[in-house]
């Protein structure tokens, strides 16, 4: 059993899981009977019993999704309803003097107390994954950047007669595994992974840069617990909130700007190869047609902090520009289908033929992929089993 890591990865969780915010999600915002919903509210519950057993702290500080507009009470309600539907525990209406008391500098109309959202650091969660699947037979193998995928033509003695593991991988230094069968969650790259074994490319990715800035640590005090806006079904992302770090720091976002490369932490970073891909291939032109105004919102908020800073004052009055500094980001693996509509369930698929039978890709596993990631296993496990007929 081998995991692979690619060729910009020296360690394990370096990209996506170790640039997210490092919530753990209770599964309050997704679409009733969807995979994202059933995941998440089983994928908490594993990854807090995980944490205890594995002696990895986190902390169950809870989130408010706060209404500060009357015309976001609907939503605030209809969205309370939804967690109910999912199962989401402890889950309560709360009005203004119950959210002072909860988080005293925050200003809200009305507001959904979430007790058993937490947080944790992702990283130290994937390195110990990592260990447990070490310690059960399995190489992680770092700095493997996957060249080409295909059948063996033969086997060590000349002869393909009898052999075992008929599905070799190559990497760009010329390295070579062979594999029984092949599961593949290759992120920003699973598009690229899933061409390279003839199974089909779509839903294509695009990279999406969320930048977080940083409260000061002396005006840390203002947010005790996580704090969200009430989502707007209208726009693609859920929008800038507080969120408490294991660290004693406060995150402060993250916005959603298109980035140009699939690994561009930085507003300058630049691939013409990535670029090109998404113009050519996604459904990104209808995406940014459909969503005109909210993009430009964006890169407005992304050039001039006292854009967003506006923003957060409608929580904490308190805050000023002085008060925040620039921090780090994120890249967003975002599938998108043809037509300019982001995929947003879990997507599982193979391919037809020699290796594609012998694939299972996991296409797309947006947030809350982290919170969700022991449930998600047991699905792939299971999927595993079904397709391969183990």
């Amino acid at each position: 059993m081998y995991i692979l890591l690619p060729c910009f990865s020296c360690s394990v969780a370096i990209h996506q899981t170790g640039h997210n915010s490092g919530v753990v999600h209770s599964g309050i915002y997704y679409k009733p009977e969807s995979l994202k919903a059933k995941l998440c509210v089983q994928g908490a519950a594993l990854l807090y019993e995980y944490c205890q057993q594995k002696g990895i702290s986190y902390k169950q500080c809870g989130k408010l999704i706060v209404a500060v507009e009357q015309e976001e009470i609907p939503r605030l309600k209809a969205l309370y309803e939804r967690g109910l539907q999912n199962g989401v525990q402890g889950l309560r209406l709360i009005q203004q003097e119950d959210i002072k008391k909860k988080e005293p500098y925050c200003r809200g109309l009305m507001a959904i107390d979430c007790p058993h959202t937490g947080i944790v650091d992702y990283r130290q969660v994937a390195l110990s994954f990592a260990q447990d699947f070490q310690e059960a037979g399995g190489s992680v193998l770092t700095n493997f950047e996957v060249k080409d995928i295909e059948m063996a033509k033969e086997g060590p003695s000349g002869s393909i007669d009898g052999m075992k593991y008929l599905i070799v991988i190559k990497n760009t230094k010329g390295e070579e595994i062979r594999c029984q069968y092949v599961v593949t969650c290759a992120g920003l790259y699973s598009d690229r992974i899933s061409e390279l074994s003839g199974c089909t490319s779509d839903p294509r990715i695009v990279p999406f840069r969320g930048d977080y800035l940083l409260l000061k640590p002396e005006k840390c005090y203002l947010v005790k617990g996580n704090i969200y806006p009430v989502p707007d079904s209208r726009f693609p992302f859920l929008g800038v909130h507080f969120t408490p770090r294991m660290d004693g720091s406060i995150w402060l976002g993250p916005n959603a700007v298109l980035a140009f490369k699939r690994e561009g932490y930085r507003p300058f970073d630049f691939s013409a190869t990535d670029v090109m891909d998404i113009i050519v291939n996604s459904g990104l032109i209808k995406l940014a047609y459909q969503n005109f105004s909210y993009g430009v919102t964006e890169m407005y908020k992304a050039c001039f902090l006292g854009a967003t800073v506006k923003y957060l004052q409608k929580f904490i009055p308190e805050i000023t520009i002085s008060d925040i500094l620039r921090g780090p980001a994120g890249v967003r693996a975002q599938a998108l289908d043809r037509d300019g509509n982001l995929v947003e369930d879990f997507v599982f698929d193979g391919g037809v033929g020699d290796i594609g039978n012998r694939i299972l890709h996991v296409r797309n596993a947006p947030s809350p992929a982290a919170t969700s990631s022991i449930a998600i296993s047991g699905m792939i496990a299971d999927e595993v089993q079904q397709r391969f007929e183990l």
